[in-house]
């Protein structure tokens, strides 16, 4: 059942205009900050070839786009969250699935895998232009994959999130502008330096980029995989349980 719900949500989403116009336009942004660096890297070259240690492509080009993009998608993906729940709820259509014989669970998880099914179709689309420079370099995919990975953990989070947050309101609006505070907040909490150590290390730990900077680097760390997963399950279990608490009400 989570695969039929998976496989309407995603086709539901590839039927409607909103979703191409964000592929297309995630693409076009993304394909001109990867021009853009690439000719910053070609004019930095004679610099790089004098130092020790110089950046590779791999650093100087894919990670920083990689990060782009998840920042870009960070506004995005509540927008395409937004109709999950919310929407349905407006529509009256989620009280007639709620009414089915299918669990809470199987409904959330469907439909949070039919988000992540289009998310994979974007990382996929946004690793194309690294794999292009292998054809006229030498492209590190010990960083390449790790990236990869860490953008689709990263998008996965952010998806689980505004899934939350969808399940809360029946107004699409709303649902988006409270995703996108939530998930910014999330964001800017790497970048706290106020309070004490103990404060400072903690709030670090929780923000999201403190896990996604490592697989940057090429680094697949088990406590950062772990701690997406655990991230995306806390918030699919408070989708869940608000379902069910509404399954209950009416």
């Amino acid at each position: 059942m989570i695969s039929s719900i998976a496989l309407h949500e995603f086709r539901r989403m590839m039927l409607s205009p909103l979703a191409w116009v964000i592929l297309a336009l995630i693409q076009f942004l993304t394909a001109l900050q990867f021009l853009n660096t690439v000719e910053d890297f070609m004019l930095n070259q004679p610099h790089l070839v004098g130092m020790a240690n110089p950046p590779g492509v791999s650093d100087w080009i894919v990670a920083p786009l990689f990060a782009d993009v998840a920042f870009m998608l960070l506004m995005v993906i509540p927008v395409i969250s937004m109709r999950s729940l919310s929407a349905e709820r407006r529509d009256k259509t989620l009280s007639l699935l709620m009414s089915s014989p299918v669990s809470m669970t199987e409904i959330v998880l469907g439909k949070y895998t039919g988000i992540l099914l289009f998310l994979a179709i974007m990382v996929g689309m946004v690793s194309l232009m690294p794999l292009s420079l292998m054809f006229g370099t030498t492209l590190d995919t010990g960083k390449l994959i790790p990236g990869s990975l860490g953008l689709f953990l990263m998008l996965s989070a952010f998806a689980a999130a505004s899934l939350f947050i969808s399940s809360l309101t029946q107004s699409p609006a709303v649902a988006a502008v409270a995703s996108f505070f939530l998930l910014f907040a999330l964001w800017l909490m790497f970048w706290i330096n106020s309070g004490g150590e103990l404060v400072k290390e903690t709030v670090e730990y929780i923000s999201l980029l403190h896990h996604f900077v490592p697989l940057l680097k090429g680094s697949i760390n088990s406590a950062d995989v772990t701690y997406f997963i655990l991230f995306a399950l806390t918030f699919l279990i408070l989708t869940i349980r608000r379902l069910d608490a509404q399954r209950l009400q009416d």
